[in-house]
């Protein structure tokens, strides 16, 4: 599945689904032939239509991207009890700033690469946000990867500017990544219990890559201008015209489409068939998926009062014993986890750790209660990932 955490980043998910077919079929008025793509592009960050971000109606999505900050916490929680699912999730360099996705990195502590599927963290470092450099994509490189490295993975570097050639590195860089992430797998289902060095990619590429180089004699491509709309007077202006003009005619649209405004047979069939696909993804179509829980009787747990004021009984006791036996109920289906920021104990919820315990990665001690490899509990201060991000989970 494909999660892509720069807002700006939703046509990569459009244009991918209509490409593929997915769309279409969700949406018949946007066929795939010129018709449909008209209809696609108008529709496109338009009032009725659809924004700019990646919006829930979106086919193989499950982020919106509109705010920044939850792609990696999403990422994670949709590979949680899904052994066999690896999430691709791309992170924007300004969204490296972002308080959410700082903590996210640590997800990968409570990741169980026996239970869990994995996840592929590709920083994009394209050097700029609205109007100003990126942290990450200036500092040294030896600072950048100590930082990467400090978080628990082991990173790959993609760099250039050739697109012909960046395209193979990153293809060579995946199966590298992807062989990794397999026998990480392996050796774990296997016995080994040590916490795995993930890797994750990245991708350093120009900003404004393959766009306008110059626009009225300043420079556009690889400065904080990209990130702005580069040539935003074209119906009054037809030099700007002609530029854009030009711009979308470097893609070689006569190469991949035919008079209909089709995609062409070489084009279609690189893409895979059926639930293979980036918009058919069942994981990424929740309902598909979903499962009902199996819940006890709320009443079986209702604290008996003879007289008034004659019992003592704390409510959260109660509902801890309730989330006991959901957990139970559900632990070979193992679709219920306890999300919370380290209170789950000082919540009075803590008759949950009769049945399961707190899923952790990192080392134990002595000292320690609870903390298991594989377990319904996850506890993290962040509550960004509790609340916001983790969601995807369930």
């Amino acid at each position: 599945m494909y999660v892509t955490g720069p807002g700006h980043g939703g046509p990569g998910l459009l244009a991918n689904t209509w490409l593929e077919g997915s769309y279409s079929e969700a949406y018949p008025d946007v066929s795939r032939d010129e018709d449909g793509m008209r209809a696609l592009f108008r529709q496109f960050s338009f009032p009725g239509g659809v924004p700019s971000h990646v919006a829930p109606e979106v086919p193989g999505s499950i982020h919106e991207g509109g705010e920044l900050g939850y792609s990696l916490a999403h990422a994670y929680g949709a590979v949680f009890d899904n052994p066999d699912l690896v999430v691709a999730c791309v992170v924007g360099d300004g969204e490296a700033e972002t308080g959410p996705l700082a903590t996210s990195w640590h997800a990968n502590k409570f990741l169980d690469p026996v239970h869990d599927g994995a996840v592929l963290p590709i920083l994009h470092l394209n050097g700029y946000k609205i109007a100003n450099p990126t942290v990450l994509a200036r500092i040294p490189q030896e600072e950048l990867d100590a930082l990467l490295r400090g978080y628990g993975y082991s990173p790959r570097y993609v760099t250039g500017s050739d697109p012909e050639q960046m395209h193979r590195d990153m293809a060579a860089t995946l199966d590298e990544v992807f062989d990794e992430i397999a026998e990480i797998q392996r050796a774990a289902r296997s016995g080994d219990g040590a916490r795995p060095r993930w890797p994750m990619i990245v991708l350093r590429s120009p900003k404004g890559w393959t766009g306008p180089d110059q626009v009225d004699g300043v420079q556009v491509t690889d400065t904080w201008r990209a990130h702005q709309v580069p040539l935003s007077t074209v119906r009054e202006n037809p030099e700007h015209f002609a530029l854009l003009e030009q711009w979308l005619r470097s893609y070689r649209p006569d190469e991949l489409f035919d008079e209909a405004g089709r995609p062409l047979p070489e084009l279609v069939d690189q893409a895979p068939e059926g639930d293979r696909r980036m918009g058919c993804n069942p994981h990424a179509n929740g309902g598909i998926v979903l499962r009902p829980l199996s819940l006890p009787d709320f009443r079986e747990f209702a604290v008996e009062v003879g007289a008034h004021g004659a019992t003592t009984s704390e409510p959260t006791r109660g509902l801890g014993r309730f989330l006991r036996e959901v957990v139970r109920r559900n632990a070979d289906a193992r679709n219920f986890r306890i999300f919370g920021p380290d209170e789950t104990a000082s919540n009075r919820l803590d008759a949950v750790y009769e049945v399961t315990g707190k899923q952790w990665q990192g080392e134990s001690l002595p000292v320690d209660q609870h903390l298991v490899r594989d377990g319904r509990v996850v506890q993290v201060l962040s509550e960004h990932l509790c609340r916001a991000g983790w969601r995807a989970t369930c």
